[in-house]
């Protein structure tokens, strides 16, 4: 059993591999395979089990500094495949990852408070998210305030019917900042983007840009809520609300879909700076009637079809107008990975 992480609150199994307090942390392979065995810890939760202590990460890094997991394949994670927290200047690059998808909580890739993340070339399976990203739970998290800042996913690829291609929270109350995707394709998902909070978290998402997206058959294009419902535990802070902020969403298909966006922000606290512009979604035999459902948020749209909400309205008609996408790089796209033996590194 390993000590409780301080922005949770729940102990935990070590996870199969694991390391603290690291430098220059390289996990690679030549598309080798390792199989967590999960079907056991599944089969336990199922019938009860671990509902106060969380099942073993596949691999989990925590405070740690130049991390790099490439090229392996990774099957049957008893929980989260792929956990860094509380690390700088990580590297994800090649990674598939390939878990049932009625398999619990099996999330793919989980950064968790770390800083000068990249995640590209990746391809997960997942009975949950592909990606989550995560900064601590409720009081933990805030007191201890170490938030996602400076990450970037690109060339990502995943199937998730249980859960979403990308999610940000609803564990965030250490903050989520300075995030960026682009060029991501999903087939078969719950929600493509998904940002999940609630009063009592805490915490904020902020500076969030998305584009080149391509989607697959989904529920949900775009699901932000500040409705979520947690367990109730000691540690929630009722009148704690979220901010959330500056979410960018530009250049975007998706195909049979059953709901374009539901957008559900705090009240009293709206989600603002929601902008879409360039967005084309097909619709499933079976959808909803009203495509956007919108509440408590404030922001902007431009060539979005369906037709948006009226809370996203085209504020410069006439106007060449698209959402932002940062042109400057984050500091971990500088580094060069080195070759060894024939590998790269």
């Amino acid at each position: 059993m390993l000590q409780v992480l301080p922005s949770y609150r729940d102990t935990r199994f070590a996870s199969l591999i694991y390391g603290s307090n690291l430098t220059d942390v390289v996990i690679t392979g030549d598309k080798g395979t390792i199989n967590g065995q999960g079907k056991s810890w599944w089969a336990k939760y199922r019938n009860g089990g671990f509902k106060s202590i969380q099942r073993p990460m596949l691999i989990e890094i925590q405070s740690s500094e130049n991390v790099q997991i490439s090229n392996i394949n990774l099957i049957d994670s008893p929980m989260w495949s792929i956990h860094p927290v509380y690390c700088r200047n990580v590297i994800i690059k090649g990674v598939k990852i390939s878990n049932p998808i009625d398999s619990p909580n099996t999330d793919g890739i989980n950064p968790d408070s770390c800083f000068n993340t990249l995640i590209e070339d990746c391809f997960v399976v997942s009975g949950n998210d592909c990606i989550g990203l995560k900064s601590g739970i409720d009081q933990n998290g805030i007191v201890v305030g170490k938030p996602i800042e400076m990450l970037l996913i690109r060339r990502f690829s995943c199937i998730a019917p249980n859960g979403a291609g990308i999610a940000m929270g609803s564990e965030m109350s250490g903050g989520i900042k300075g995030v960026r995707m682009e060029d991501v394709t999903l087939h078969n998902t719950q929600s493509a983007i998904k940002i999940e909070t609630a009063v009592g978290r805490g915490g904020y998402v902020q500076n969030v840009w998305a584009r080149r997206f391509t989607i697959k058959t989904s529920k949900y294009v775009f699901l932000m809520t500040g409705s979520h419902k947690p367990i109730p535990r000691d540690g929630n802070i009722p009148k704690a609300k979220p901010v959330v902020t500056n979410i960018n969403f530009r250049d975007i298909t998706g195909e049979n879909v059953t709901t374009s966006a539901k957008l559900e922000g705090v009240k009293s606290n709206p989600f603002t700076g929601v902008c879409m512009s360039n967005v084309s979604i097909s619709l499933s035999p079976n959808a909803s009637k009203q495509q956007f459902h919108c509440m408590d948020i404030v922001g902007e749209s431009r060539s979005v079809k369906p037709q948006p909400c009226s809370l996203l309205p085209d504020k410069h008609p006439g106007v060449r107008f698209e959402c932002t996408f940062p042109t400057e790089k984050i500091p971990i796209e500088n580094v060069v990975l080195k070759r060894c033996a024939g590998h790269v590194f």
